[in-house]
């Protein structure tokens, strides 16, 4: 007897847990491509405005490296109202656009985050570090552009997304297309960005254009 109401209390607690549960229907993939429609997609924004806002900007706002490095040295406010940008609120570097031209002194391409440093002034030494992926960390190219703000994204994740779209997308245009062996001593040219580095280090540089030769 005790165990027939054992089993009965048993199917009871069964049954009532069952009615608090809350089903969740498996969507279909129909109804997984319409919720996408319309929703927030950062690489498809930034491929819209890659050719026609982005490059162009660069082509008018990027200064000579050297040029960029020594003002920003003696006169930071105003290397970045001539080269750069950064959002109004909270407190942001500033970031440059700028022209690279130099020699490869270094290049390290066995991790994901793969760089090379580049002599710029010819004096033997590293004057920037070039980005060159598939990894790239930061939002330099984004936080370089005076068109896009903060206000303009429901949050700080769609913001960081917007970010990393532009790097995503620099990647698959210009850096996978790059050799990887034997890039010491070859000549580099890059437009791209740049936050004002602390000092002591050097500027991280992330192209828009890159190419490589000799």
């Amino acid at each position: 007897m005790s165990s027939t109401r054992g089993a009965s209390a048993i199917i009871v607690a069964v049954m009532m847990a069952l009615a608090g549960c809350k089903i969740i229907k498996t969507p279909t993939a129909e109804e997984t491509a319409q919720s996408a429609v319309g929703g927030f997609d950062p690489d498809r924004i930034v491929g819209e405005i890659w050719d026609s806002k982005v490059v162009p900007y660069f082509d008018r706002k990027a200064g000579p490296f050297s040029e960029v490095a020594a003002l920003a040295a003696s006169n930071l406010e105003a290397a970045g109202a001539k080269y750069g940008h950064k959002e109004k609120q909270g407190n942001a570097p500033w970031t440059f656009a700028a022209r690279l031209s130099g020699t490869i002194v270094k290049a390290e391409t066995k991790s994901r985050s793969a760089y090379v440093e580049v002599d710029a002034d010819g004096d033997g030494k590293a004057d920037a570090r070039v980005q060159i992926g598939p990894a790239i960390r930061g939002t330099a190219i984004r936080d370089s552009l005076d068109f896009v703000n903060f206000n303009e994204f429901k949050n700080q994740i769609e913001w960081a997304q917007y970010g990393k779209a532009f790097n995503t997308l620099v990647n698959g245009l210009v850096l996978e297309k790059l050799p990887r062996d034997q890039l010491v001593g070859k000549k580099l040219d890059a437009v791209g960005a740049y936050p004002a580095p602390t000092k002591g280090q050097l500027p991280l540089f992330v192209p828009v254009q890159l190419t490589v030769a000799g």
